[in-house]
């Protein structure tokens, strides 16, 4: 398994926040990992992606992608550049929430969320990106979502620990969109 990802959004979305679990829980798996980071030039606002390679293999080969196999988008610019993309056979999770652009592609699966409101329903619309990343896991199975939790412990910084548990519940929300989605591929 060699799996292409990229994740893209504006920043402040926890775009590099969701690459960075994803890769922490790869490699808590034992497998390899690579993430890339890009950003715009704006600190908030601005555009922002990264990549992510997860594979069994002993390593990545090249960290970067054209046709990444899976693509979370989290606002309209990031669908529009993006879809095209996306190798056939391909998966493209989106936040139904802030995208308004129509699905133009029937060689690839999509899985529409609407990760704010589902965000707010679990109190704090910051968990839209884990829900989008956790459907991607619910559908794909790339890593364990059990694994997610000791990646967050990593990446967040140790005063948001107290918001993991939280985090996991939002993130059992968007897994099981993920894993239901399986049965309309």
């Amino acid at each position: 398994m060699y799996s292409e990802m990229i994740f893209a959004g504006f920043g402040g979305q926890g775009i590099m926040t969701i690459g960075q679990i994803i890769a922490y829980s790869g490699m808590n798996e034992g497998k390899a990992v690579a993430w890339i980071p890009s950003y715009g030039p704006e600190m908030r606002g601005g555009t922002a992606n990264c990549t992510v390679m997860v594979t069994d293999e002993p390593q990545v080969g090249a960290p970067l992608t054209a046709h990444p196999d899976w693509v979370i988008a989290m606002n309209n610019p990031s669908f529009v550049k993006f879809e095209p993309m996306i190798k056939s056979g391909g998966c493209m999770v989106y936040n139904e929430s802030l995208i308004s652009n129509k699905q133009s592609r029937d060689d690839i699966h999509y899985i529409p969320v609407k990760a704010h409101e589902l965000a707010v329903e679990h109190g704090n619309d910051k968990f839209a990106s884990i829900i989008c990343m956790s459907a991607l896991i619910g559908y794909t199975d790339i890593i364990k979502l059990e694994t997610v939790a000791k990646a967050l412990a990593k990446v967040l910084p140790e005063r948001y620990h107290k918001l993991i548990p939280v985090n996991m519940e939002a993130a059992q929300a968007g897994y099981d969109i993920g894993k239901s989605s399986k049965g309309d591929a």
